[in-house]
C-alpha cells in the first residue's frame, strides 16, 4: 500500500476503503455528491449508478433507490467511483 506522506518524504501507495470513500463523499462540506458515479458489478455487467441513489451503508451493503425500487448490494461488488466522469477509486483486480 502506498500514500504520500506529509512529514516525510515517503511515497506508499494507498487506496482508502470503499466505505471510508462514500462516508467521505457524504459527509464531506468540499464535496458535491453529485458529481459522483458509482460503478458495480451485476451479473457480469458493470452498471453506473448516481451517488445519489445511495441511501445508506448497512454493514457491507449498500442500499440504493433505482428504478422505483430498493436493492441492497455488496460493497464488494463496487468497482470504481468516478467525479465528473474521471475515474478517482478503482478496485484491484485481482491475478493469479
Amino acid at each position: 500500500m502506498s500514500r504520500t506522506c506529509a512529514a516525510r518524504s515517503v511515497s506508499v501507495r494507498y487506496m482508502i476503503p470503499i466505505h471510508e470513500l462514500l462516508n467521505k463523499i457524504k459527509w464531506d462540506d468540499r464535496e458535491n455528491p453529485d458529481e459522483y458515479v458509482l460503478v458495480y458489478l451485476d451479473f457480469g455487467t458493470l452498471r453506473e449508478i448516481p451517488y445519489a441513489a445511495l441511501q445508506d451503508i448497512e454493514g457491507s451493503f449498500m442500499v440504493v433507490y433505482v428504478d422505483g425500487k430498493t436493492s441492497h448490494i455488496p460493497l464488494h461488488r463496487i468497482k470504481m467511483v468516478k467525479k465528473n466522469g474521471k475515474t478517482i477509486w478503482k478496485r484491484p483486480s485481482i491475478k493469479n
